[in-house]
């Protein structure tokens, strides 16, 4: 039984409970979402067996960000994407992508799924062309195979490209990007080059019964997603959305858990839209969005170009937020470019739960607010994203002092920021140098609390 096919029998699962105890709400408000295809729980049987920790992904809940990781033939290795998987963990993704196209995608693979306790996803589209000489070798049994086998490891959810169709490639043709899912090129190249219908599509019952089978949810991948802003909303896009949409109905009735995988490059006035047109035509499936990127000229910034898109999308709906890192279009990221992006998207989804009310999603910045006006420097590096990123700021302007022992902000010695005999630095100055102790607005504000205390 899958978590669908038990929250349509109306039973509570454990994982369910756990979900609804991440979440400040009830087991059975957990359940009805799933059963209407509202929500989803990532776990493979496999997973569960091992270290996974179920969570979930809705627009009722909190909204989940991932990171996309893995090598490549050309850069990195199995051990330094173990390295930024753990690294990406750290700093709060809630699940994580194999996107491995290079040499040990088996074992890379099975490594992270015993080592980690978040939720694993794969194209397995990207280890059937490794394993080719060419993707136009692929059969359907390939393919099918190859599921089976990432199932059987315990993958916990899958993107496959299976509503790109014939029909959709010639609409394709007056964008300015083209195709840019690697997934869905690959699939309209073999499409093309045999002269027949998507084999996803067509095999899309046999697929689902291997993902019922083991409980992987659905991801189902957007081949046509825009690659840039002129390509955003267009009838490709649009086309393939509506028999994603299809698919989903399908797949909940074999009862499957489905995702949507969504767009990728979008002004910022159209993603409102998007959103809501993505509900309305999946009927309500939870929307997994890479960004959207809403401007296109600002390679080695795209962490903050797409979590502005992310924003957005998260507060109309979007129920997962895919990671953009500064290397986007540029190259495979490294660990830096992995805490960044992951921080940025922590950001976006954390500002659209906020705005959606979600339970108790505010408590952390009103304790970040009480502390900032108390100068409580340790409990503000505690209640901080990256608290690391944040002392190791505080701590450099503080020490500001050139080489005679001068201080370049003109800062008092006595007031500067000193180690103490632990070897720990000392938080407890009532300003920051932003300001300084003369012009602090905060500890103005207390000075003049206490004037009127006096009065």
């Amino acid at each position: 039984m899958t978590q669908y096919l038990e929250a349509k029998a109306g039973h509570v699962t454990p994982e369910m409970i756990v979900v609804a105890e991440q979440e400040f709400l009830e087991p059975e408000l957990i359940r009805t979402e799933i059963a209407a295809g509202r929500l989803v729980i990532p776990a493979n049987k496999i997973h569960l067996a091992k270290k996974l920790q179920p969570i979930g992904i809705g627009i009722a809940l909190r909204t989940k960000i991932n990171a996309n990781l893995g090598n490549s033939a050309l850069t990195s290795d199995s051990r330094c994407e173990i390295a930024k998987v753990q690294y990406a963990i750290q700093y709060g993704a809630d699940t994580v992508m194999d996107l491995s196209t290079g040499s040990e995608i088996d074992l890379l693979r099975q490594r992270i799924i015993d080592e980690v306790t978040v939720p694993v996803g794969t194209v397995p589209l990207y280890q059937v062309c490794e394993q080719l000489d060419d993707i136009l070798d692929m059969t359907p049994k390939n393919f099918l195979d190859a599921v089976e086998h990432q199932a059987k490891q315990g993958v916990d959810y899958m993107t496959i490209h299976a509503g790109l169709l014939q029909e959709h490639l010639p609409l394709t043709d007056q964008r300015l990007a083209g195709i840019v899912s690697r997934g869905g090129s690959l699939t309209a190249k073999w499409m093309v080059a045999h002269k027949r219908e998507n084999p996803f599509y067509e095999h899309f019952d046999n697929l689902c019964e291997i993902m019922k089978e083991y409980d992987v949810c659905w991801s189902i991948g957007d081949g046509l997603r825009p690659g840039c802003l002129h390509d955003a909303s267009d009838a490709a896009q649009f086309g393939e959305l509506e028999v994603m949409g299809r698919l989903a109905v399908r797949a909940w009735e074999i009862g499957c858990q489905v995702m949507i995988e969504g767009p990728g490059h979008v002004p910022l006035d159209q993603i409102e839209m998007n959103i809501k047109r993505q509900i309305e035509v999946c009927h309500g499936a939870p929307f997994y969005v890479l960004g959207p990127v809403v401007c296109d000229i600002a390679p080695g910034y795209d962490h903050i170009t797409s979590a502005i898109g992310a924003t957005l999308a998260a507060f109309h709906g979007a129920a997962m937020l895919c990671y953009v890192t500064p290397k986007e279009h540029l190259g495979l990221p490294n660990r830096e470019d992995v805490r960044q992006g992951v921080i940025s998207y922590k950001i976006a989804a954390h500002a659209a739960d906020v705005a959606r009310q979600r339970p108790h999603a505010r408590e952390r910045d009103d304790a970040m607010s009480r502390a900032r006006f108390a100068f409580d420097w340790q409990e503000q590096f505690r209640l901080s994203l990256d608290p690391e990123r944040a002392k190791e700021y505080y701590n450099e302007s503080r020490n500001n002092v050139d080489p005679n022992g001068v201080d370049r902000n003109g800062v008092d010695p006595k007031d500067r920021l000193c180690p103490n005999p632990n070897g720990e630095t000392a938080e407890t100055e009532n300003y920051c140098t932003m300001c300084g102790p003369k012009f602090c607005a905060m500890k103005t504000t207390q000075e003049l609390r206490l004037l009127k205390q006096k009065k």
